[in-house]
Parts: structure tokens; sequence; C-alpha cells
């Protein structure tokens, strides 16, 4: 199957375009989008990974549903393009940056400056209906997300994984903690970091200093 991605994500990910989830997804997905709206439009469902190719790659922030309100949603976890207002959880996550690191918190809530540095902001479902959160769950995104994970995990070495949250402390369970870092956490929707576990939980600082103590540049965030 022919999948418009990044070349080395295409090299990587061959094989799982070829089975039969996979095909079964494309269908399912090409025809949500010829039948009602569906969030991130159809050029940017594999944005994450155009901006982050697979060498490049050094942090992986796992999120689970694109955000399912107009405009909001580009392809990136967290993220919303230029001149969208940032949503809640996106506000905590730069109001704990500045805790961390004292960088004061954008005016802009586009992370693709994140990906561009080798931060993969993936979600667990690359699409969803508008204003239906978890829509499109159970239809093989999953399946598809998980392999990214674990074929990152086994060909790279001192990788970063930020898991927020007990759905993403899941799906990652079965990254080698020896080979990479992996930093867990409360969510940074409101509702979570409330109750405390979010902020002050050092993150991003503790992320640069791992990669540094590899040899790899530290992410200006």
């Amino acid at each position: 199957m022919n999948v418009q991605i990044e070349p080395s994500w295409k090299e990587l990910l061959g094989e799982e375009f070829e089975k039969p989830y996979f095909e079964a997804l494309t269908r399912f997905v090409r025809d949500e989008y010829g039948q009602t709206r569906i969030y991130p439009p159809g050029k940017l469902i594999f944005n994450a990974f155009n901006h982050c190719s697979v060498d490049n790659t050094k942090v992986v922030i796992l999120g689970q549903d694109p955000y399912h309100g107009p405009g909001q949603a580009h392809g990136l976890s967290f993220s919303v393009p230029e001149g969208i207002q940032q949503p809640p959880s996106l506000q905590n996550i730069f109001k704990e940056i500045e805790n961390d690191l004292g960088i004061p918190v954008p005016a802009s809530g586009n992370l693709e400056r994140w990906s561009d540095q080798g931060v993969l902001l993936l979600n667990a479902t690359l699409t969803v209906r508008a204003h239906q959160a978890g829509s499109h769950q159970n239809k093989g995104w999953e399946t598809f997300t998980d392999a990214v994970i674990r074929r990152l995990a086994d060909q790279k070495e001192h990788l970063v994984f930020l898991l927020w949250g007990s759905y993403a402390q899941r799906k990652g369970a079965f990254i080698d903690t020896d080979r990479h870092l992996v930093l867990k956490s409360v969510h940074p929707s409101p509702l979570s970091a409330n109750r405390g576990g979010w902020f002050g939980n050092h993150q991003f600082s503790r992320t640069n200093q791992y990669l540094q103590a590899h040899g790899l540049s530290p992410i200006e965030w």
C-alpha cells in the first residue's frame, strides 16, 4: 500500500502497511472522511512523522486522540496550529516548562518546533470525528502506533519516552528501560494535573539531562 509518509518511516513501517488490519483501517478512514467531518485534515494524518524522521527522533510524547474541535488538530499530539487557543492540557505543559526551565509560556501552541528537533508527538489514534472524542478508537490505529513505538524502541538507543496518564503508561509498558529513559506522570489535563503529580515533575529538564549525558543535543522547549 502506497502510504504518503516520510521515507524513513516508510522503510521502518513498510510491513505494517501491507497487513490486513491496516488495509481495513484505511478503508474505514477513507469512508469516514467521505461521510462526515474528520480531524485532522487528511493531508496531516501523518504530520508527526513528516516533521520528525526516524534518525532524528530523540523523544516520544504519547497522546491518545487528536483534538476534536474545529481547527485544533494538525497531526501532532497536544499541539494546535498558529492562531488557535491553547487547550488546557497544553497550557499546563507550558506552565510546567516555565516552572522547570524558566522558559516563558509562548503565545503559540504550535509544537512543530519541537518535532523539528526530534520530538515525535504521537497520538495513539491518528483520526477522530468532529466533536466525538474516541470515535476512531479500536479501528486499527492503536495496532499501528504500537508498532511505531516497538520498532523505534528496538532499533534505537537512548530515546526518552514521556508517558502522561494511565493510558500512555499502559501503551508504553513494553519499552526496555535499560535502553531508554521512560518518564511517567499524571496527565497534564486539569482534572489530573490539579490533583497533584504534574506540576514539579521536572520531566523536561530530566529529558535534556539524559540526552546530553548520551551525547545528544537537548531540546529547546
